[in-house]
């Protein structure tokens, strides 16, 4: 006879199917905590991103105003001024023209068209500088003699949108100035490469102007930008349904077989 020994039958099959269905039910409150959490978290980010948008199309189709004046610049902040409309005169300095590389906003034959922003100092008439986008050129127009136009001369006058400095991300390259490769928009290096001073913190996005040359092809910046966040909540949501769906038919053939 072997002592204190004991021996799981069938009636010990019930207290387990409980302890399963238990820890089923605590593991799918869980999951559907999470994945609830998540859906309302971009619910937030949808009404968020949908009031961006709306500021921005309030700002970019607003009259044109005076851009912030030197002594104002270090106020400047993306969410108060960015995409705002203004209207400024200067003298563009050609010859210290900075190429970042850029996507054409259309497409030639399904593919993005390759090229440069065109970003060009204007000289204000107290000394103080701002970039400019005067638009996108495709790569065979790089040097400035390929172009269809030669470029504006004298006092000028630009209207367009405030933009804040780009920052480089982690799969961006790094701007290599001594070989006029630039990838990001980034105003200290261009104005130390070029020894500019007074330059303000922001650029301009100049406005396209029907009459202007083809290229360089302003007005490039996007007033829609990508707003997925209902279609990544109802997937979120979505997967919760399916979670629950499938703990209930766990639970009833759990039941079902005396569980």
């Amino acid at each position: 006879m072997t002592v204190g020994t004991t021996e799981k039958g069938p009636k010990d099959a019930p207290r387990r199917s409980r302890r399963a269905l238990v820890a089923a039910a605590a593991a799918t409150l869980v999951s559907l905590a999470i994945l609830i959490a998540l859906g309302t978290w971009q619910m937030q980010r949808l009404a968020w991103k949908e009031g961006v948008v709306a500021r921005i199309e309030e700002r970019a189709r607003a009259e044109p105003t005076a851009p912030l004046a030197e002594s104002d610049w270090r106020s400047f902040a993306p969410e108060a001024h960015e995409y705002t409309r203004v209207r400024i005169a200067g003298t563009f300095e050609h010859e210290a023209e900075v190429l970042v590389y850029a996507l054409a906003p259309t497409r030639t034959r399904g593919q993005p068209l390759q090229g440069f922003a065109v970003m060009t100092p204007l000289l204000l008439e107290d000394g103080a500088r701002i970039l400019v986008n005067r638009g996108f050129v495709p790569t065979q127009m790089r040097d400035p003699d390929a172009r269809p136009a030669p470029p504006p001369e004298g006092v000028v006058e630009i209207v367009g949108l405030v933009r804040a400095p780009e920052r480089r991300t982690l799969f961006v390259p790094e701007n290599i100035p001594a070989d006029e490769q630039w990838m990001t928009r980034d105003l200290g290096e261009i104005a130390g490469a070029r020894g500019l001073d007074r330059v303000a913190p922001f650029w301009i996005d100049a406005e396209s102007d029907p009459a202007a040359p083809e290229w360089p092809r302003a007005g490039a910046s996007v007033l829609d930008p990508p707003n997925n966040h209902l279609q990544y909540a109802l997937t979120w949501y979505g997967l919760a349904l399916v979670l629950a769906v499938v703990f209930v038919l766990y639970a009833r053939g759990r039941m079902r077989r005396g569980g």
